[in-house]
């Protein structure tokens, strides 16, 4: 099994929720996060006062699933986060060793 994390703008969330969804993905998690990369920040005026925002807000989906879901997930998540623009985000693929539903015990791939 594997988890697909991807980190993307906070507006595409629901595109990119979506497109899951019809690949097969059963859930995920969100986290709202903050960061920054090549985006870097850009400067705010406060109360008249400028100051520089360095981590940008973006949203954080994480995703357990069967590796022969993994290269469609990947794919869904690029076409619906792309924006062509930077900051559109990145997709890190781990190795999972075990997952156990803690309701019932389930293990591995019954307990996705």
């Amino acid at each position: 099994m594997k988890q697909v994390v991807a980190i993307i703008k906070p507006f595409k969330l629901d595109d990119v929720r979506e497109a899951l969804s019809d690949v097969g993905v059963q859930g995920l998690t969100v986290t709202e996060v903050k960061g920054f990369g090549r985006q870097k920040g850009h400067s705010e005026l406060y109360r008249g006062a400028e100051y520089m925002v360095d981590f940008l807000p973006k949203v954080k989906i994480e995703a357990v699933m069967s590796e022969d879901l993994v290269d469609q997930a990947v794919e869904a998540i690029l076409k619906a986060a792309r924006t062509g623009k930077v900051g559109d985000g990145k997709i890190f693929v781990f190795d999972v060793e075990q997952v156990i539903r803690i309701r019932t015990g389930e293990t591995d791939e019954a307990a996705v």
